[in-house]
């Protein structure tokens, strides 16, 4: 099995590097995010995550950018009806945790049915 490294880094350099480093190795939108600061809202959720690192976490905050300090641990993810369930791996760092709960649904199309309008009953058949 091949070992995890993100932008030449292994999990346990990026752990022991502090934020202003790790920041370096960011793309330009989330490096941009991170050097304004975490919101409150966003050291709650990792205060909670460092505190309970065998417990579940559910949180509504999905522009929550994955840390390495977050690896391993499960969160309950928000998509706006129901909380996906998501183990951070490290192939996650850098990410947004909202990337990883989709808002919407793949639609199916089935062939019309009761109720349906004149025009489309008479589709090609197969």
């Amino acid at each position: 099995m091949e070992k995890f490294l993100y932008r030449g880094k292994n999990l346990e350099e990026l752990r022991s590097m502090d934020m202003k480093d790790f920041m370096k190795l960011l793309p330009a939108r989330e490096r941009r995010s991170l050097k304004r600061g975490l919101t409150d809202n966003e050291k709650k959720l990792l205060k909670k995550i460092k505190k309970s690192k065998t417990k579940f976490v559910k949180t509504h905050i999905r522009d929550m950018i994955v840390l390495p300090e977050m690896v391993g641990t499960k969160i309950g993810i928000y998509n706006g009806h129901e909380y996906v369930n998501v183990e951070i791996k490290p192939e996650m760092i850098g990410h947004r945790l909202g990337e990883f709960s989709p808002t919407r649904k793949k639609t199916k199309h089935s062939s019309p049915g009761l109720g349906a309008t004149r025009s489309s009953k008479f589709t090609a058949v197969k």
